[in-house]
């Protein structure tokens, strides 16, 4: 499982899960700063025990 992290149109930032597959799982509301969208992704990374971000 990855967590992409993504700049929307907006030019705000967002991540997306992705599965080993290439499905789309979920997708974050979006953040100001690039930083806050990778906290919050290393954030769910810890509680749920496994992933990688992809930048």
């Amino acid at each position: 499982m990855t967590f992409r992290i993504l700049k929307a149109t907006s030019g705000q930032w967002f991540f997306r899960i992705v599965s080993s597959n290439g499905n789309v799982l979920a997708h974050s509301e979006t953040y100001i700063n690039k930083s806050d969208a990778r906290t919050s992704a290393q954030t769910i990374i810890n509680q749920a025990g496994g992933g990688k971000i992809v930048e």
